[in-house]
């Protein structure tokens, strides 16, 4: 028999037994849909609110006057939800922002005396945090520098001469765009189902492709098929390419259920897409191979391939975009086959870069194969 058609005659053996086993049926096709709806709802928020107005107490003690009215509408204008009180509440301010203004604030600044705006937040090292700190400084020194142009008019500063102002149209605007295509790392289900997808190709073909292999061997299987006249690339390449098969059969569900269920846009660039997963359920199928060599129990098997999907998936950046790591988090990635695959998608998909964007991804990940697969071969064994 040649080697072909012993590799086609294993694989389709070994993948129709793979797919009755119910722990590979419960993590190819019920536990990723849970992750990606919970990982994807809960990193939903990383980039903030959107349009969504903030809460923010303003604190402005009687009698606060007129210039604390201008600042509430500022501060509205800064896509703010003012809640005006008189005094603060003894609340904390884990969940909104709070300024609290001196008080007398209009009397206070009509006698030039000085007075102070005090903005409170939760966490003053968080991104939002800060972006708040911003927003409200806008507010304030804009209102300043309305009443600074209303009395070097020689008009008086009151609220109507402050609101005429406020809804001046501006001589000088300015438009902050990207000067390529834009470039935000993904958030939600856009992130959660490729991040996933990835994780849980790796984490099935390390376990359960490597422990069938155990088991194999263990129980003397592997021992009787090098008694048959098929040969030794034939049996390897079929148990390459049930594996391979395990994993397009993974990837093909989770991206219909993310298509379908979670409404995650793919990008243009479908068909390079397909290629650098394809590439990448080819290298998870040589690991599982080398992993279910080396190992000697089932034990040793499932240990090795949950820690290593769990650790290449996290350096890689599959639980959440790399991008928003540090700078050393993202060189370490370069240097991962999760980080490599990630960086494909996020290129393809978000960044929208083309296909040629890819490229290097799918050449590294081609190479790893390509020696994954030659190191499967020499470290195979029937016994």
């Amino acid at each position: 028999m040649s080697a072909l058609r012993a590799a086609l005659f294993v694989a389709r053996k070994d993948l129709w037994y793979m797919l009755r086993q119910k722990e590979t049926l419960l993590w190819t096709f019920a536990m990723p849909p849970v992750f990606f709806f919970f990982i994807g709802t809960i990193t939903g928020g990383f980039t903030g609110g959107g349009d969504e107005r903030i809460p923010l107490e303003l604190v402005a003690p009687e009698p606060a006057g007129f210039l604390a009215d201008a600042l509430a509408l500022r501060l509205e204008d800064e896509g703010f939800e003012v809640r005006r009180v008189a005094a603060a509440s003894p609340d904390s301010v884990d969940a909104s922002p709070r300024l609290a203004l001196t008080a007398g604030f209009t009397d206070s600044l009509a006698a030039g005396r000085r007075v102070v705006a005090r903005l409170e937040s939760a966490g003053e090292l968080d991104p939002t945090a800060r972006w708040d700190q911003i927003r409200v400084a806008r507010a304030v020194y804009g209102l300043l520098a309305d009443a600074a142009l209303v009395a070097s008019a020689g008009e008086p500063v009151g609220a109507a001469a402050l609101e005429r102002e406020r809804k001046r149209p501006r001589l000088l605007t300015l438009e902050v765009r990207p000067a390529g295509r834009a470039e935000e790392p993904p958030v939600g289900f856009q992130q959660a189902v490729p991040g996933t997808m990835v994780m849980f190709t790796l984490l099935v073909l390390l376990t359960s492709g490597a422990v069938i292999l155990v088991i194999e061997r263990r129980d003397g299987l592997l021992r009787r098929v090098a008694s048959t006249p098929l040969p030794k690339a034939g049996v390897v390449g079929g148990k390459w390419a049930s594996r391979m098969g395990l994993g397009v059969v993974q990837i093909g569900f989770a991206m219909a259920i993310g298509t379908a269920l979670f409404d995650v846009d793919w990008g243009p660039d479908l068909g390079m897409i397909a290629l650098v997963l394809l590439v990448w359920a080819s290298l998870c199928a040589g690991l599982a191979i080398v992993s279910g060599n080396l190992a000697r129990t089932e034990g040793q098997a499932i240990g090795l391939g949950v820690f290593a999907a769990n650790l290449l998936a996290a350096l890689g950046g599959c639980w959440w975009p790399i991008e928003v790591t540090p700078k050393w988090a993202q060189s370490l990635a370069l240097a991962m086959p999760t980080g490599w695959t990630m960086g494909a998608l996020h290129r393809l998909m978000s960044f929208q870069a083309g296909a040629a964007a890819a490229l290097p991804h799918l050449v590294a990940l081609a190479l790893a194969a390509l020696v994954i697969g030659w190191i499967a071969t020499r470290t195979f064994r029937y016994a």
